[in-house]
């Protein structure tokens, strides 16, 4: 494989999106102040990001040609197979970019280690070049991700890099019936989650954190224990499932793992939804008469490591 191209993807600051917002900079700074919100966050958080987008141009300018995309044309944009794709921003960005790489290696960098985690973001502007040369010359280390998939009985499917939510597009609960492991029940829920290896730190860990919070008030010095996903796993949790006479909370949390699938259907007749990795305008609907199966996808995304 001959790179010959770097596709840099990039986010708006929170201060550009404010400022598309109010038309001005001022404006936007008398809006976040009048409601004594603090505007020099929003102004540093900018500049550090800019600093460290300005530092990875020039630098990789210095060895490949390269092109600069917003995070808003990924599901229009076309990688070629000769692309490297290099990520600056949060660990949110590297999971909307994977769904749409086509297998073709990701080089995450954290452009502000003082604000994101970077989980998935394992370079930052002092040494994501290394791993640039270690691609264009094909001795580069990588973890292969799986996706979940979620394929509705109609065709269509969605991938997620992170997690799925099924469930309701607003705050009423969600009405389905779920079936796992040769078991089958009804459910009133918030909606669940499914969560792969990469999402297993993210939304999901707010279930555990929930539960582990609840639990502690009844019994003291419990320890809490991250979730454990392996790569050809997905973890799936039911959230605020409810109990009633026509209702059941057997099913709350399991493992997916190779043809065990997890298949759910719609007994809502409105607003049901499955969206992927935060994203609510990547979605399909899910009202009465859909069945989804959930499961490991076949594509996988490449972070370079």
């Amino acid at each position: 494989m001959k790179i010959e191209y770097a596709i840099i993807i990039k986010n708006k600051t929170r201060l550009e999106s404010l400022i598309e917002r109010f038309n001005t900079k001022a404006q936007a700074k008398f809006y976040i102040e009048r409601l004594g919100g603090n505007f020099e966050d929003y102004e540093s958080e900018h500049e550090v990001f800019q600093q460290s987008l300005l530092s990875l141009q020039t630098q990789l300018s210095k060895i490949i040609k390269h092109k600069t995309v917003e995070r808003k044309y990924l599901p229009s944009f076309i990688f070629s197979k000769n692309n490297l794709i290099i990520v600056i921003g949060q660990d949110g960005l590297v999971a909307n970019t994977a769904k749409y790489s086509n297998g073709r290696p990701i080089i995450a960098v954290n452009p502000d280690k003082n604000r994101y985690d970077g989980i998935l973001l394992p370079f930052d502007t002092t040494n994501f070049i290394s791993g640039v040369e270690n691609v264009i010359t094909n001795k580069y280390q990588s973890k292969i991700m799986h996706f979940a998939e979620a394929k509705l009985n109609d065709g269509q499917r969605l991938l997620a890099f992170n997690d799925l939510f099924i469930g309701a597009s607003s705050h009423i609960s969600a009405r389905y019936k779920i079936s796992f492991n040769s078991k089958t029940e009804e459910h009133s829920s918030s909606g669940l989650i499914v969560s792969t290896q990469a999402g297993a730190t993210g939304w999901l860990s707010s279930v555990f954190n929930m539960a582990y919070g609840v639990t502690n008030m009844f019994e003291e010095n419990l320890k809490l224990k991250r979730p454990k996903v392996k790569d050809n796993e997905l973890l799936f949790a039911v959230r605020e499932p409810f109990l009633s006479i026509r209702t059941q909370i057997g099913i709350t949390a399991g493992k997916i793992k190779n043809k065990n699938y997890l298949t759910i259907e719609s007994f809502m007749p409105i607003n049901g939804v499955i969206f992927s990795d935060g994203i609510e305008s990547d979605f399909l609907n899910f009202n009465s008469g859909s069945i989804v199966t959930i499961g490991i996808a076949e594509e996988t995304a490449e972070l370079i490591l």
